[in-house]
């Protein structure tokens, strides 16, 4: 898993959540219903086909 800060980590969990809440196909087997967590160990497990870009300007 490529290295994400903060702010993008909390913003992939929280979209990701979101979709789950709404009824989107779950790709772990989930421990908890929390959408949340289950979007956590998602992340974590590497499972989102998810880039993101950046601009680096300096």
């Amino acid at each position: 898993m490529e290295r994400y800060t903060r702010y993008e980590r909390a913003r992939i969990i929280g979209a990701r959540a979101l979709q789950i809440s709404l009824g989107a196909p779950v790709l772990i087997r989930p421990d908890t219903g929390d959408p949340i967590e289950i979007a956590m160990r998602e992340l974590e497990g590497d499972m989102l086909p998810i880039t993101v870009k950046r601009d680096h300007v300096r």
